[in-house]
């Protein structure tokens, strides 16, 4: 997981020339006219016909540029102090001094989001599915710490990507054992942090109602000096920034609100709010089984009483398949979060048909526009939806559908 700094300095120049290009474009345009949208919205009680929404199945690669202009934060301009995974100052100096935090948070069963805790405090969320039609987080926390971050529950394949890219140690409550021995067979294993392991992680018990297996919480306030006792590896990582403006692209179509249906008992929609100019979560309350409808509740960060919400909200179109092929009753899956990809970013409430790309293994995924060029993220908080490549995705009068296809 080591990034040297030659290399991360080639790294940073190649980047630069992706950035390039809109960088010049933004300091020379005009800011586009302020969009006037409702606090609130009727949510519908089902999810119109799915019509695909296309963008071009061939990313084209980004060609390098002039020098900018603009004062935006790109992956060669990072200013001293600013978290470069938010764009944002960290909430104090000293957190970007050690490597980030990847943890693994519950929201199944439905009772344990009483005791969700430690969204609020992240930098950068996952939702992806795990198995028998439910999702599970991992969150990032480098810009910030929180004293309780859970339930942690178990790892999966995918939580490898993330680890590598932010170069961060992996929180999870044991895996599935092929998970668990492909995960301690490999080049992170010093990384990983289960309960019992010899790392003294700092990891808690909730509230004595909640049963066993979903009562166990992170304190990440202790975590570096656990790791300073136990002298292990906790140096800053060497991480090029997203590309982070106030001002949203000049393009993109008004969307109020995101709704994603992962199986019929795994559904929730984002709801963007102009006034503050985050997007708000909120969570199925119940089934859609035997003729129910479709139900929300505002989903809560115990540790902080907030609802959760994001500054940007991306939906990527990702291979998921089988460990193994042959078993199509085996749930345990492989999410290639690997090469390029399409997806849709929202932020300011307004959507924008993008790329992913994963062109190092140890640095976060480039978001790019439909010409190959870093297209700007809003300072704050991300929060990608990972779908399948086969998922549905359609609008209607400014609302968003997207449905998760199952391999």
């Amino acid at each position: 997981m080591s990034f040297s700094k030659k290399t991360a300095s080639l790294f940073l120049i190649i980047f630069s020339l992706f950035f390039l290009s809109s960088c010049q474009a933004e300091a020379n345009s005009t800011p586009s006219t302020e969009i006037s949208l409702s606090p609130t919205f009727s949510v519908p009680t089902e999810i119109p016909t799915q019509v695909p929404a296309e963008i071009p199945t061939e990313a084209p690669s980004p060609t390098p540029q002039i020098l900018p202009t603009a004062s935006n934060i790109t992956p060669y301009s990072l200013p001293e102090g600013i978290n470069p995974l938010t764009g944002l100052p960290p909430a104090s100096p000293e957190l970007l001094d050690r490597r980030p935090i990847a943890s693994k948070i519950a929201l199944y069963p439905r009772y344990v989001r009483t005791t969700n805790a430690g969204l609020s405090s992240s930098d950068i969320v996952f939702e992806y599915y795990i198995e028998s039609g439910l999702t599970r987080f991992i969150a990032v926390f480098y810009g910030d710490n929180a004293k309780r971050i859970g339930p942690v529950r178990s790892g999966r394949f995918f939580d490898e990507h993330i680890a590598r890219m932010y170069q961060s140690y992996l929180v999870f409550k044991y895996a599935d054992k092929r998970v668990y021995d492909h995960l301690k067979s490999s080049d992170i294993y010093k990384f990983l942090i289960v309960p019992g392991n010899s790392y003294c992680p700092p990891f808690v018990i909730g509230k004595q109602e909640l049963d066993t297996y979903n009562n166990i919480f992170l304190d990440a306030t202790k975590f570096s000096d656990c790791l300073e006792k136990q002298e292990k590896d906790n140096s800053p990582p060497n991480l090029y920034t997203s590309y982070f403006s106030d001002l949203p692209p000049s393009a993109g179509e008004p969307a109020l609100g995101i709704f994603t249906q992962y199986s019929l008992d795994d559904y929730h929609y984002w709801e963007y709010q102009p006034i503050n100019q985050k997007y708000y979560r909120h969570q199925e309350a119940n089934g859609l089984r035997d003729g129910e409808s479709h139900a929300y509740a505002p989903l809560f960060d115990a540790l902080s009483g907030e609802q959760v919400t994001a500054d940007n909200v991306i939906f990527l179109f990702v291979p998921h398949t089988f460990y193994d092929q042959f078993q199509e009753e085996d749930e345990v899956y492989h999410i290639d979060l690997i090469g390029l990809g399409k997806a849709f970013l929202f932020r300011d409430g307004r959507v924008f048909p993008i790329y992913w790309r994963r062109v190092a293994s140890n640095q976060p995924l480039l978001i790019t526009d439909l010409n190959g060029m870093p297209i700007p993220l809003k300072p704050g908080r991300t929060f990608y939806q990972v779908l399948g490549i086969n998922s549905d995705a359609s609008n209607e009068n400014n609302l968003w559908y997207f449905r998760f296809d199952t391999p």
